[in-house]
């Protein structure tokens, strides 16, 4: 016959009472604890195993081991879980060294048609050649294990984070120049603004890009509109056509905020002089025209070159951007508020009608211009 299980005598402060009724009551303490303050609370309203067991629709023993861990370490310790030390880890530090060096090389260099490795890949190879290596724990390496470990030394070999070399040795001192231009429109808007001053000399500064590759793009089949609580976009046709695409030629006045611009089907030398006989039109003959662009080839070329020197020194300037310096250049930023307003989900019926929507956008803009300013690191161009 078992032995009579005697009551254990556990003594509640007042403060560990309130304490362990605010556990009780909680809904957002882990589960375990919940349950054990609600053990320990109606044990000492009634201290018995069983009949505590009984209310709470758990096991005696189970009530028993609470109250008597509670009583040697006291009722706050007795909440919470122990901490088991687990099992031995059976990769050792070299192993895990040796598969985390193995995971920054690439596959390819170990004879596998794969340019970065998978983790099966990974494991697979780690199982084949970990012993020999000297790492006899990898012999039956998981794919999951291998997770891990990586995740541990946070190293994802199988994927690609893009990054911009800097090849341009004179970056710093272009971009300084550049920046010297927007100073320069800094002091044109003050004085436009005020009409006490007079301009010594007209100037006119332009920030010029082209966006190339514009797809004019056709539906297969009419667009569904949306019906109100039925179907709430539009829907469309996963099938399109292309009708090519088209280059737009864009400048912008960074002091009046105007935009020029033409749309052609390419933009060679020959676009580009045409965007220069544009602008050449659009101001006064005695304005300076300066161009911050970049140095694509059609902006440097024989022709274009040729055709500036038959005009008055002076009459047009170019400054150029650093290589990979495009960030530098204000009608980048048009060039986004394009692409997320009109350019967004655009379908047309031919090349012409995709053109003819591109000039009536820059009419568009062009009815409220927005002056584009420069202020990050002005300050402190040379």
């Amino acid at each position: 016959m078992a032995a009579w299980r005697r009551a254990i005598e556990l003594s509640l402060g007042d403060a560990e009472v309130e304490r362990l009724k605010s556990i009780a009551q909680s809904r957002t303490e882990p589960a375990s604890r919940v349950e054990r303050a609600r053990i320990l609370l109606a044990y000492r309203e009634d201290p018995s195993f069983y009949a505590v067991g009984q209310a709470l629709g758990l096991h005696h023993q189970t009530v028993q081991r609470c109250v008597e861990r509670a009583v040697a370490e006291g009722p706050m310790a007795a909440l919470d879980d122990r901490t088991h030390p687990g099992r031995e880890p059976t990769i050792t530090l070299e192993a895990k060294s040796w598969l985390v060096s193995l995971a920054c090389r690439k596959a390819k260099e170990l004879g596998y048609p794969h340019e970065l490795w998978t983790t099966r890949l990974l494991a697979r190879h780690a199982r084949v050649h970990g012993p020999a290596e000297g790492h006899a724990c990898l012999g039956n390496l998981a794919q999951g294990t291998v997770v891990k470990i990586l995740n541990e030394e946070e190293v994802k070999p199988h994927k690609v984070r893009y990054y911009l070399e800097q090849r341009d040795p004179e970056f710093a001192a272009k971009m300084a120049e550049v920046l010297c231009v927007y100073r320069q429109v800094k002091v044109l808007k003050k004085t436009a603004a005020s009409p006490s001053k007079k301009q010594s000399k007209r100037v006119a500064i332009i920030s010029y890009d082209e966006k190339p590759g514009i797809q004019a793009i056709a539906t297969t089949a009419p667009d569904l509109p949306p019906v109100p609580g039925v179907y709430p976009t539009f829907t469309r046709d996963h099938e399109y056509k292309r009708h090519g695409t088209v280059s737009l030629l864009a400048g912008i006045d960074l002091v009046t905020g105007q935009i020029h611009a033409l749309v052609k089907d390419r933009h060679r030398s020959r676009e580009f002089i045409e965007f220069l006989t544009l602008l050449d039109s659009a101001y006064p003959a005695d304005t300076a025209i300066h161009l911050i662009l970049d140095n694509h080839s059609a902006h440097i070329s024989r022709e274009t070159r040729a055709w500036v020197a038959t005009h008055p020194a002076g009459r047009f300037e170019f400054t150029f951007t650093p290589t990979h310096g495009s960030w530098l250049n204000l009608i980048e930023g048009f060039f986004s508020k394009l692409a997320r307003s009109v350019l967004r989900h655009i379908r047309v019926s031919s090349k012409q009608e995709l053109k003819d929507r591109l000039i009536a956008a820059i009419g568009h803009f062009n009815e409220a211009p927005v002056v584009h300013t420069w202020t990050h690191r002005l300050d402190k161009a040379a």
